[in-house]
């Protein structure tokens, strides 16, 4: 478990490599909150995080966005997720669907992934796979820069909880 007095003290380097794993593949949202320490909470660190993200450009969030796996995709039956889309994955059930499950996800992740261009997120821990299929068929009706917006608050969600799993 890390301890918020010990993060507070790394270097920049060593911030975003200790909590890479917050932001799916993407330590430069870890790095750029860096200059906001020292921080009081993890929710404070997490804020800093966010405000990062919000500063960034477009095409910065897009390549966040992108960064994630499709849930119940290629990757995770290849088993080539992280760790901790791994175990995200999982706790919803998505790595024990039945056959007409494992075809809505697919056919729900083709559908989206050709309307937006980048893949469907949603913090999954905090959803089962009904309202994670219910949600993928509503967002579709969505616009892009809605879906963008939303993605980036699933993906504050997911972070924030995994600070608070890893950060004691």
């Amino acid at each position: 478990m890390l301890t918020l007095a010990h993060l507070n003290t790394l270097d920049r380097e060593a911030f975003a490599q200790v909590l890479r794993f917050a932001f799916e593949l993407s330590p430069w949202v870890v790095e750029r909150a860096w200059d906001a320490r020292p921080f009081a909470s993890v929710e404070a660190m997490h804020a800093a995080m966010m405000a990062g993200l919000e500063a960034a450009s477009a095409d910065d969030k897009l390549a966040l966005i992108r960064a994630h796996p499709e849930l119940a995709g290629k990757a995770a039956i290849a088993k080539a997720l992280t760790a901790e889309s791994n175990a995200e994955q999982a706790s919803a059930g998505l790595d024990r669907l039945t056959p007409e499950e494992f075809e809505r996800f697919h056919a729900l992740n083709a559908a989206y992934g050709e309307r937006f261009g980048f893949p469907f997120i949603i913090a999954v821990r905090l959803n089962d796979k009904a309202s994670i299929l219910a949600a993928m068929a509503a967002r579709l009706a969505n616009d892009r820069d809605v879906e963008i917006a939303e993605a980036i608050k699933q993906i504050g969600l997911i972070s924030k909880l995994r600070l608070l799993d890893a950060v004691g």
